[in-house]
């Protein structure tokens, strides 16, 4: 069965933009304690940095069971995984989005993977998953869905 994995890390221009905590942080300190400021720039950046990092989603593909983020879901409730990039993705995620879909998206990540969901009781018409390798992703799933 063929397995995939992927951590949805934030890109470098997201840890830079999260930088620009550290001179407000002085900014707003340097009256009181320049020490002070740079203690909390530290701390502030520290923790803007480990949240980004504890909030990056694994999407896994393994054992039969797609999993993006905390949701799971058998292979055997999934149709025919399609990768998009460029501005059929940005298409997938905008005018032609479905309200009811279940999305893992990561405005850092712009190619996505569209999972259609089989199963006529879930709500859910079908998954959008941000991907940087959706073309691997999505064959890992269509794999996964064939018999062995």
């Amino acid at each position: 069965m063929p397995t995939y994995r992927e951590k949805l890390w934030p890109t470098p221009w997201v840890f830079i933009a999260t930088a620009l905590v550290i001179p407000a942080s002085i900014l707003v300190l340097v009256p009181i304690s320049l020490l002070a400021g740079i203690i909390t720039a530290a701390v502030l950046y520290g923790g803007c940095v480990a949240l980004l990092i504890a909030a990056s989603p694994v999407v896994r593909v393994k054992d039969g069971i797609l999993s993006a983020g905390k949701a799971r879901i058998t292979v055997d409730m999934l149709g025919e995984a399609q990768a998009y990039t460029g501005a059929d993705a940005t298409q997938q995620r905008g005018p032609l989005l479905d309200a009811r879909a279940w999305m893992l998206i990561r405005g850092w990540v712009s190619p996505i993977v569209r999972i259609p969901i089989v199963d006529a009781n879930d709500p859910a018409p079908y998954w959008l998953v941000s991907s940087r390798q959706p073309t691997k992703l999505a064959a890992a799933i269509n794999e996964s869905r064939r018999p062995a």
